[in-house]
């Protein structure tokens, strides 16, 4: 069945129109009136809707009944990375949207190949959240991930919140953060993740192609960031999160 995302508020019995994105996607399809389609707007679960009409600009559905599923990993995930150049930073929000990552904070460093601000910065938010609501119509997910306005590495780091949701004294809901290193000689994730098993929710950081500086590099580990490798293999910067995030995603 078709999965739609709807910015709209949704309830079970309402006839609605539906936004002029959703319904070019509906007409694409070339569904026609009494066909069934799925709609979510993030606020959890999603809804059964039957289209009721089909114009040639407006598509008008009757909301049926919601259904409370949600598809979410088992750990939550916060990813801060230090954007890759070129495309890969839409397939990184793709795919760590589809292996459920909760959080996206896009970062620059001293060692970033792309650098945005202002209004350039704006837009390509824009389109990173419309890549990871197209990611959760594909991939069955309810729950959009929140990315974050673009930050200095530095900046972000040095931002209280970091220390406050670090150095939490409740075990219960500790947050665990580690910065995924190209250094074998460091811990691998797996046995962090075994010693720090109350941990339920993970900060990950991720550095550019380049890697973190060592200044950058003793700034996070200060901060209380454990330094992981993902085995004795250099991955590429992309690849590495995603990784990390597959581990996350199918662990219990």
């Amino acid at each position: 069945m078709p999965r739609f995302y709807c910015a709209q508020a949704l309830q079970t019995g309402a006839s609605m129109e539906l936004s002029a994105t959703t319904a070019r996607h509906v007409q694409v399809l070339r569904m026609q009136p009494g066909q069934t389609i799925t709609l979510f707007n993030g606020a959890g679960g999603e809804f059964e809707a039957v289209i009721e009409h089909m114009g040639r600009q407006d598509v008008r559905v009757l909301v049926g009944a919601h259904q409370a599923i949600e598809r979410e990993a088992p750990h939550q995930v916060h990813l801060a990375v230090v954007m890759p150049a070129n495309d890969r930073m839409d397939w990184l929000v793709e795919k760590a949207t589809e292996l459920g990552v909760q959080r996206i904070t896009p970062l620059m460093s001293q060692h970033s190949v792309l650098r945005l601000q202002g209004e350039r910065a704006d837009k390509k938010l824009a389109h990173w959240l419309a890549v990871a609501i197209s990611a959760c119509e594909q991939c069955g997910r309810n729950t959009l991930p929140h990315i974050e306005p673009l930050q200095n590495l530095s900046t972000w780091l040095q931002g209280d919140w970091v220390a406050n949701l670090i150095n939490t004294k409740d075990a219960r809901s500790a947050t665990q953060a580690a910065v995924l290193s190209l250094h074998p000689s460091t811990q691998d994730l797996s046995e962090l993740a075994t010693t720090k098993h109350q941990s339920t929710y993970w900060l990950l950081l991720n550095g550019p192609e380049g890697g973190l500086t060592d200044e950058e590099d003793t700034l996070a580990r200060v901060k209380g960031f454990a330094a992981v490798n993902l085995g004795a293999r250099v991955l590429r910067a992309e690849t590495a999160a995603l990784a990390a995030l597959a581990y996350f995603n199918l662990r219990g």
